[in-house]
């Protein structure tokens, strides 16, 4: 289930308006005004297109009739893209026959409202299709947040990560990925119960969630290793930021067993620019720099340039 951006947001809904009549986009402007939502139009099947990828609507109104590309092509592109099938779709359209409604359903349409059409109507309609979006990113969330950490998991880390790598190589900005493990964390559970594991993945996701950045994506990769993707960011600051975190996971007292001090070693592999290297690789190069820190003592951080080919470490 594919969940946008917007509809994650706690902010107003974008409305995305594809039609090709500016009388059209007037009137909806005019007569939606006291809606809480942000309406955005357009007057083309490919512009269309493009604002969904920009904007991540949470609900898109569109005609059928069309020059360049009609809405049924439209569907059909929404539809066949993972990240976008889900978005509920209003047709407004002066096409009424009855295939055309069928064809437009087979191919993903929320609801279909005939032009001319009554403003009062359409308004209680995009209502119904907001909650539908909400509840369909309340869903997708779920399915994508950890349930004993709160963080982000396995399944939304390998979509990010390919989405993030992409982005930097597209756009040549900086990319870091840390790999944090908890150490000795089979210790942990043997010598004071699985409960006190739980409890020690738990404070650290917390602690995480209140040192890392508002744009730094933190996942549960597997067991007590959390993977945190950090766009925009050289390795050097990631350093500075890993190693926040590893100071402050160390002095952190456990209510139930105030006796025992948890450290965690991580490893990250990043870049000041785009590289031409896959997701998969990056993610081993960090995986190697999180095996070194282990090898070398725990409690540490172990970092790879991957523009510059130069290692740097800091440890405990």
């Amino acid at each position: 289930m594919g969940v946008s951006k917007n509809q994650l947001d706690c902010g107003e809904p974008t409305v995305l308006v594809i039609d090709d009549s500016i009388d059209v986009h007037r009137l909806l402007l005019a007569r939606l005004r006291s809606e809480t939502l942000k309406l955005v139009c357009v007057a083309s099947g490919p512009a269309g297109l493009k604002a969904v990828d920009e904007l991540g609507p949470s609900v898109i109104l569109l005609d059928l009739d069309m020059p360049l590309m009609d809405g049924f092509e439209v569907l059909r592109e929404l539809k066949d893209d993972p990240s976008k099938r889900d978005i509920p779709v209003i047709v407004l359209s002066g096409l009424n026959s009855p295939q055309d409604k069928v064809t437009a359903f087979d191919l993903g349409a929320h609801d279909y409202v005939t032009k001319p059409f009554d403003v009062a109507e359409l308004r209680v309609r995009v209502r119904a299709a907001l909650r539908l979006s909400r509840l369909l990113a309340m869903l997708g969330q779920r399915a994508q947040v950890d349930g004993l950490t709160g963080l982000w998991n396995r399944g939304y880390f390998d979509s990010r990560w390919a989405e993030e790598v992409s982005t930097a190589s597209r756009h040549d900005r900086p990319l870091s990925l840390a790999m944090l493990d908890i150490d000795h964390f089979k210790a942990i559970n043997d010598t004071f119960g699985h409960p006190a594991g739980d409890a020690v993945l738990e404070g650290f996701s917390e602690m995480l969630g209140q040192q890392r950045r508002a744009s730094d994506i933190a996942c549960r990769y597997g067991g007590e290793e959390v993977a945190l993707i950090m766009p925009d960011t050289t390795p050097a600051d990631a350093l500075v930021l890993a190693n926040r975190v590893r100071a402050k996971l160390e002095e952190t007292v456990w209510k139930r067993h105030p006796e025992r001090r948890v450290t965690v070693s991580i490893g990250i592999a990043g870049a000041d620019h785009g590289v031409e290297l896959g997701a998969a690789d990056w993610l081993q190069q960090a995986d190697e720099q999180l095996y070194k820190a282990k090898q070398n003592g725990r409690n540490r951080t172990e970092v790879k340039d991957l523009g510059n080919k130069l290692r740097l470490a800091e440890a405990g």
